[in-house]
């Protein structure tokens, strides 16, 4: 652990719920956190770690997921800056029921739980913030259980792909997603097998409607995977 000016940004970043606290309270925060450097496939926390304070990704991307039968991985959240992972667990006083790990080279914060709890305690506004936060985390996390349970492969992968989509956008083409991932990794997002994502990907290319070039995928008929998506 070490303190590097790039990671305050989870502190002073514009997208930060941090951005609109006091001086005061920022400098605050400011005493009592860490930075970490993670290379990627590296592991941020494992399933069952107790965690030691709130988690910001101030640099890279981080795929959180959970462990099933046979070793099988689910990926439940993808993360990219200026984001939180981890904080159920911290708020809740509980071990972590995920493991995350760096899907690229990124840069964590790590705000230490006292500081972060005197905050909460004083400013009822940002308890509320936080409050929202963990509210549409759960909200998402409801709508993908419904997606991942109910609709087809074809439905899940092109949700996932959207999903992506709007967690990390375009490279400057306008087309290739801004995130490489592994067939497996695309796989376990869609609650799928490998060989399954597999040949979806390429019925979909060959529909036109993506374009596969290794770990790049570019969306080039954005309403049609819209479409598969709604038909499920």
């Amino acid at each position: 652990m070490y303190k590097d000016s790039s990671c305050i940004e989870c502190i002073d970043d514009k997208e930060s719920i941090f951005y609109s606290l006091s001086n005061d309270e920022k400098e605050i925060l400011r005493n009592n956190y860490s930075c970490a450097h993670y290379k990627r496939n590296e592991v941020i926390y494992k399933e069952g770690d107790k965690p030691i304070g709130l988690v910001c990704l101030s640099k890279g991307k981080v795929k959180i997921f959970k462990e099933g039968v046979g070793g099988r991985e689910q990926i439940v959240r993808m993360a990219k800056p200026v984001g939180f992972i981890g904080y159920r667990a911290l708020f809740a006083n509980e071990n972590y029921i995920s493991s995350a790990i760096a899907i690229e080279e990124s840069d964590v914060c790590i705000i230490d739980k006292d500081g972060l709890m005197k905050i909460i305690k004083n400013n009822g506004e940002f308890a509320i913030k936080m409050m929202k936060v963990l509210a549409k985390e759960l909200g998402f996390s409801n709508s993908r259980t419904v997606t991942l349970t109910q609709k087809h492969i074809r439905g899940r992968l092109a949700e996932s792909l959207l999903f992506l989509k709007e967690t990390y956008g375009f490279e400057d083409d306008g087309e290739t997603l801004k995130v490489y991932l592994s067939r497996e990794d695309i796989a376990n997002l869609s609650n799928m097998t490998t060989s399954n994502a597999i040949r979806t990907l390429s019925s979909f290319a060959s529909e036109n409607v993506i374009v596969i070039e290794g770990k790049k995928i570019k969306i080039i008929d954005v309403n049609m995977l819209e479409r598969i998506s709604r038909l499920g």
